[in-house]
């Protein structure tokens, strides 16, 4: 006799309790900016807990305690004294706030060394605590860190000596410019527009104008083709993937710092992929979608119109990590349209994503897919917001503190005006991005599958050219380094100075730029990123022209420009660059 129970009939009430738990964990969502209360909870209470019950270590916080309260009495005799008394401990290299002289003055110089002395006990505090999860005391530090920089000390009028400094020079006036400043950026907000200065920077005029036409359209992407600059060109076009959370035009801004336009003056054919940017009728868009309809889709459409056999193929960012995925499914199924693969900033292999992934567990996730449920998309305001705040006290505080308070309004440029047009994510697409991916790390650890069938990036042997940039807190360039542990193919990776984007858009002629570069050759010995480091030789100037000359290295004999567009082959010209998709909002 059968032991086999059958499985018991659906619950009447699946549906309803779904939608109710949904609704209920969007609605957290809206209120709390997409942050989880549940998971901060079970972090603060993870590390209370285990502190509480650690003893010695409330005992060594204790006497860490007495020794800065020490430390900062020593400093306070010694500074009545010598006013340039040594410091009781000395800023982060990075902490910029308390370098102007009127911090070493009275009594503003024992505020700022007690914040910081505080600042280093509380870091003392929410690391190491013995039994405390990994994720949950990054969580903690974090938090800690991010009500230190609210409370410090540069942000108030009474403890902020360079603030009052400003505000007898112009008699209070400061005050009120930042008023007005506030009301106006207010105002913006609350009625969708950019922010103030960008209406400077127009689309197709002064930014997003290097000639070209639009060459092929799908539901998702406009494919550009820019127009020659020189007699002749390299037989293999250039594809760039930019990343769909962002518009591609960060890699044709003004002129002068266009990477398009120097790309077509070092004598190279380029497309460029413009993404669409999804609203709710999208929702159901997924990576396979964006795999198909974007790069395969523009690869089809580049061979067919250059006749080129191969393709240099540029990923940024997101669209770094779509180029990979896109790579090794053709490797895997004996395509080889692709001449080399670049990567701007692209992580493929997730384990250490940085700050940022401490907004990615199954809590997080969890209210993050219910918020992006009931409006069919994640806004940029929300993925805009994440970002500032891993940076706050670069990206928030001292532009509270310059803009509202000391009424000086940082001059807009073209790549803060580019960083103010947001875009948006798809339900499907960013629900997977964030959990084979960030979450799971599927494609670095063997299990993301494209058509039923599991993919790897060890596949992939063309060569490939990665850059990091050294101050990147969206794709850590140590995260970005590890692709030498995923496979063998000939790699020269450059680590670059700057952020995610100043780092990229790094024009020759650029101040202050350098770079360290290194090739590991095909299957040859690979270096952690610290050995790396200082191995990899060091150069001054833009890494653009290291990038040029090796994919001068990697190209044919040059020849005659291909025609724009191919009419009879489906691929006639649409419209003028920059096309429709880039102006959607």
């Amino acid at each position: 006799m059968s032991t086999t129970t059958s499985p018991s009939p659906p619950d009447p009430l699946d549906g309803i309790a779904e939608t109710l738990n949904r609704t209920a964990s969007a609605a957290i969502a809206q209120a709390t900016a997409g942050l989880s209360p549940a998971t901060v909870l079970q972090a603060f209470s993870d590390w209370g807990l285990h502190l509480a019950l650690s003893p010695g270590s409330q005992l060594q916080l204790g006497a860490k305690a007495v020794r800065k309260s020490a430390r900062l009495l020593d400093y306070a005799v010694r500074s009545a004294r010598d006013d340039d008394a040594p410091l009781a401990i000395e800023p982060l290299p990075q902490d910029r706030r308390f370098s102007d002289p009127a911090w070493r003055q009275a009594p503003f110089n024992l505020v700022s060394q007690a914040f910081l002395l505080n600042q280093q006990w509380w870091h003392a505090a929410t690391t190491g605590v013995s039994g405390t999860a990994r994720h949950h005391e990054e969580m903690v530090a974090f938090a800690t860190r991010q009500i230190l920089d609210v409370l410090a000390p540069t942000n108030f009028v009474a403890t902020n000596p360079v603030l009052q400094q400003r505000i007898v020079e112009t008699g209070g006036k400061c005050l009120i410019d930042g008023f007005q400043h506030l009301l106006e950026d207010m105002q913006r907000l609350l009625r969708g527009l950019p922010p103030a200065g960008a209406e400077a920077f127009r689309i197709g005029e002064n930014v997003a104008s290097a000639k070209g036409k639009v060459v092929y359209r799908n539901r998702l992407i406009e494919l550009i083709q820019y127009e020659p600059t020189t007699d002749k060109v390299r037989p293999e076009p250039i594809l760039i993937v930019p990343a769909w959370i962002m518009k591609y035009y960060v890699l044709d801004l003004s002129p002068e710092n266009s990477l398009v336009r120097w790309l077509t003056g070092q004598g190279f054919t380029v497309f460029m992929i413009s993404w669409h940017n999804p609203g709710s009728q999208d929702r159901d868009l997924d990576m396979e979608d964006y795999r198909k309809m974007g790069p395969m889709a523009a690869l089809d459409a580049v061979t067919t119109i250059t006749g080129a056999p191969q393709v240099h193929a540029v990923g940024y960012c997101l669209g770094g990590t779509l180029l990979s995925i896109a790579a090794a499914v053709m490797a895997r199924d004996g395509d080889d349209r692709l001449a080399s693969v670049t990567l701007f900033a692209a992580q493929t292999e997730f384990s250490e994503p940085g700050e940022l992934g401490l907004f990615i567990d199954e809590g997080q996730l969890n209210l993050l897919e219910n918020m992006m449920w009931s409006r069919g998309y994640l806004d940029s305001s929300q993925m805009g917001g994440a970002f500032q705040i891993l940076k706050s006290n670069d990206l928030v505080w001292s532009h509270v503190l310059g803009t509202y308070l000391m009424g000086e309004r940082e001059p807009m440029n073209d790549l803060m005006a580019w960083n103010a047009d947001g875009t948006r994510m798809p339900y499907a697409m960013h629900s997977q991005y964030l959990r084979r991916l960030f979450l799971d790390d599927d494609l670095a650890e063997g299990r993301y599958k494209v058509d039923g069938r599991t993919i790897t990036l060890s596949a992939i042997r063309k060569p490939l050219f990665v850059v990091g940039t050294e101050r990147d807190h969206v794709a850590p360039w140590r995260s970005v380094h590890k692709i030498h542990l995923l496979t063998g193919a000939e790699i020269t990776f450059v680590l670059t100075s700057g952020g995610h984007n100043a780092g990229i858009v790094s024009e020759p002629g650029h101040k202050g730029r350098h770079y360290r570069v290194l090739t590991r050759e095909a299957d040859g010995l690979s270096y952690d990123a610290d050995e790396w480091t200082q191995r990899a030789e060091h150069k001054q100037g833009s890494w653009w022209t290291e990038w040029g000359d090796w994919l001068v290295h990697h190209s044919g004999e040059p020849g005659a420009p291909p025609p724009t567009g191919a009419p009879d082959k489906g691929y006639a010209p649409l419209a003028e660059a920059p096309g429709h998709y880039v102006l959607e909002h």
